[in-house]
């Protein structure tokens, strides 16, 4: 999620920013900003091999040097922290596991979206047909070349690459998940919810055993709901850009709508779609690969030699504050999956701005230890 707040600044952040958004001002409700850029990270030294965690008790049970750099990498963060980052067993190597309140459900912001890019394209993989005269990936390109309605139905703040109230017409379904992902647009977020159902994306949540996670039935209901609006699920457009100050703002995490997950439920979830789980055929995971690999908090969050998936978000609302990314990166010749969350309020550390660069400094550090440590 990233947005919000009608209002007098419409800010676009500029390169170094990770990832690059918009954010929308509203008086009454609070803010929603992006997250930022990193200084230097100094390159950790490499180590010759795999850490291996006791065998008997387990690597959640007997952290070994890595996963205690990584965690107190992320530990120095302030507010609620919640992180995982495992790389299962393969060609002999064991599990290894770094891990930080991995249970604790906490808000996530855009990183919701990867639940539903992973529901669309199941959904249209559907009606594709092995036997037919037409090759799968002909196919599935077909299918995601079909027109959605981009109209005041589906606007909503923070949307980068639709800019509502000027573009209007019709864009094809694959234009607007590169959207949603690429730079967390809302109003692409909110067609492409519109197109799949958001009953279906979150009972594909609950189905998959995903027992803490919950998405929103649009970005446009839960603006609203935050804004403090009586009849938030009607909320329009024109609500979004108001400004009344008589309004009360809701908390991000409640248990109307909202978007939550944990570190556990984020790693159980890309470890099984990466590998394509959740999908019939590899034409579809091919795309969902290619999708997630557009996302812009990558390119300032992951070192050079990884090949890395994913999907970020950040908010600002009403005093409280999110900046989240979770997918999966290839280092050589090894997969490892990871949910950095990281929750705050005004009282544990101030405005997005004064924890943008600390977060993603950490976060740098992780990847460059997990690419040097776990890398072939």
């Amino acid at each position: 999620m990233d947005a919000y707040r009608p209002e007098r600044a419409d800010m676009r952040f500029v390169d170094r920013r990770l990832p690059r958004r918009q954010a929308l001002r509203q008086g009454a409700g609070g803010v929603v900003a992006a997250l930022g850029a990193a200084g230097f990270v100094p390159r950790v030294r490499a180590q010759e091999t795999t850490p291996v965690a006791n065998q008997n008790e387990g690597p959640s049970h007997a952290p070994d040097g890595l996963s205690q750099e990584v965690v107190e990498a992320f530990r120095v963060l302030p507010g609620q922290k919640a992180l995982k980052i495992w790389a299962p067993a393969d060609a002999g190597r064991p599990e290894w596991l770094a891990a930080l309140n991995p249970g604790g459900q906490v808000f996530i912001a855009s990183a919701f979206k990867g639940f539903v890019l992973a529901e669309c394209l199941r959904l249209e993989e559907e009606s594709l047909d092995p036997r037919g005269d037409a090759p799968l990936a002909a196919q599935l390109n077909a299918r995601l070349a079909q027109q959605l309605e981009l109209n005041e139905a589906v606007f909503s703040p923070s949307a980068p690459v639709f800019n509502p109230p000027n573009l209007t017409g019709q864009v094809t379904l694959r234009t607007a998940l590169e959207a949603m992902v690429s730079h967390s647009d809302n109003t692409a977020t909110d067609m492409v919810l519109r197109h799949v159902g958001p009953e279906r994306v979150q009972t594909f949540v609950e189905a998959i055993g995903l027992r803490q996670t919950r998405i929103p039935a649009s970005t446009r209901q839960f603006i609203g709901y935050i804004f403090g609006l009586p009849n938030w699920r009607a909320t329009t457009w024109a609500d979004t850009q108001a400004n009344d100050p008589g309004l009360t703002p809701r908390p991000i995490l409640n248990d109307a709508i909202t978007m939550a997950s944990t570190p556990d439920d984020l790693v159980a979830f890309y470890a099984r779609a990466m590998q394509g789980e959740f999908f019939r055929y590899g034409e579809t995971l091919a795309v969902f690969r290619a999708i997630l690999s557009l996302a812009d908090a990558i390119a300032f969050s992951m070192p050079l030699g990884v090949s890395a998936f994913g999907k970020g978000g950040s908010v600002e609302s009403g005093g409280s504050h999110a900046l989240t990314f979770a997918g999966g990166v290839y280092v050589p010749d090894r997969w490892v999956y990871f949910a950095l969350l990281l929750n705050w309020t005004d009282a544990e550390a101030g405005p997005g701005a004064e924890v943008q660069a600390p977060y993603v400094a950490a976060a740098r550090t992780i990847f460059a230890l997990v690419r040097d440590r776990l890398g072939a």
